[in-house]
């Protein structure tokens, strides 16, 4: 019992400054951030994609990958990850992927800014680029 209250003493003293940084807004340091251009998040990559798939991850490396990073894993500072919650198929279906590369998108989960609508790929091309994420997704637990 006698450990209670130093252990009480330092948790209450861990949350006033954790307020304090959200309250002031204070960043952490930038040792603790990642790089311009460093991966968002950690992508299993399944070690059979479908034909496909296959086909998809050669067009999203030539289209996706600069801002959306290697597999799909996000690039800090240029593009979300899209193996993330966020682009499950019940929140955002085949047809938003679609869009996005016809239309752009406005930003409006991250702040990356916006997407500006992608050349050069037919909805066929996206289609094959769909398979390869979804497969990606599937493989990390996003259904």
């Amino acid at each position: 019992m006698r450990y209670a209250i130093p252990v009480v003493g330092a948790l209450a003293a861990a949350g006033i400054a954790g307020w304090a940084m959200v309250g002031t807004g204070t960043a952490p340091s930038d040792s603790a951030r990642p790089a311009e251009g460093a991966a968002l998040a950690q992508v299993k990559v399944p070690p059979d994609l479908s034909g496909k798939a296959q086909m998809g991850r050669i067009a999203f490396e030539a289209k996706c990958a600069a801002c959306h990073g290697d597999n799909a894993a996000g690039r800090n500072g240029l593009g979300p990850p899209l193996v993330h919650k966020i682009y499950e198929p019940s929140h955002h279906g085949d047809e938003s992927f679609q869009l996005a590369v016809a239309r752009g998108v406005t930003a409006h989960h991250w702040r990356f800014g916006d997407m500006p609508p992608q050349d050069g790929l037919t909805r066929a091309d996206v289609d094959t680029i769909i398979a390869y994420v979804r497969e990606l997704q599937r493989a990390n637990g996003i259904d």
